[in-house]
């Protein structure tokens, strides 16, 4: 998972005979179309990491999108510099108005969001550590770090997967949906138009992320 593509794509190319678990597409009956929406977010560049104040504890991430509301607990404990970066951007409005600009359907089932550009490429102008990474595992529900394949790299591309992923152990895990996994499943029951091939592209349906708050739990 990263700002181009071709990490993700390999990762599927070489995951697809895994498959994961539950139904072969990750897809279950639509819950209906989501609202009409357009990106209107503007990038924006900060020089360096925002100080480390967060250190600790749960938070809750609250995303809203055109198709409902993604709640995810957050774990600073595990993922300080992942978890206070994304409570700094959120407080920078960051994520207001940014498209989620990649749908996996084959052999991984990724939501992929983060890039106000929506290209795929953009960042918040610094890159945060690895983290939590021992042992990880990306079952249906996991949001975690995009990067560009390269350690350290992760910035604010981020992914939910909405269905048992197999990925190996190099996308740092910091949270954990609590409600709206049914939000991210009808997303993927409304397909990807294969832009990048093999069950890889933007969803059909522009999904965007109308806010995005970060609170101490």
């Amino acid at each position: 998972m990263h700002r181009s593509r071709s990490l993700l794509v390999v990762a599927a190319l070489g995951l697809v005979a895994a498959g994961c678990g539950g139904s072969s597409s990750g897809k279950p009956a639509a819950k209906g179309p989501c609202a009409s929406a357009q990106p209107t977010a503007k990038a924006q560049s900060f020089g360096s990491e925002p100080p480390l104040t967060v250190t600790s504890g749960t938070y809750t991430a609250t995303i809203k999108t055109n198709c409902g509301t993604i709640v995810a607990s957050l774990d600073a404990t595990k993922a300080p510099h992942t978890v206070n970066s994304f409570a700094f951007l959120a407080g920078k409005h960051y994520f207001d108005g940014s498209p989620c600009h990649r749908l996996t359907t084959s052999g991984i089932f990724v939501l992929q969001c983060g890039d106000p550009t929506g290209q795929g490429t953009g960042g918040p102008g610094y890159t945060i550590p690895d983290e939590n990474l021992a042992g990880a595992m990306y079952p249906a529900g996991t949001l975690a770090m995009a990067n560009t394949g390269q350690p350290h790299t992760g910035g604010s591309q981020f992914f939910f997967c909405y269905a048992a992923t197999p990925l190996p152990p190099q996308y740092t895990p910091f949270g954990m949906v609590t409600t709206g996994l049914d939000v991210l499943l009808a997303i993927a029951h409304n397909g990807e138009d294969d832009a990048n091939g093999q069950g890889d592209g933007h969803p059909k349906q522009a999904i965007v992320i109308e806010s995005f708050t970060v609170t101490k739990s």
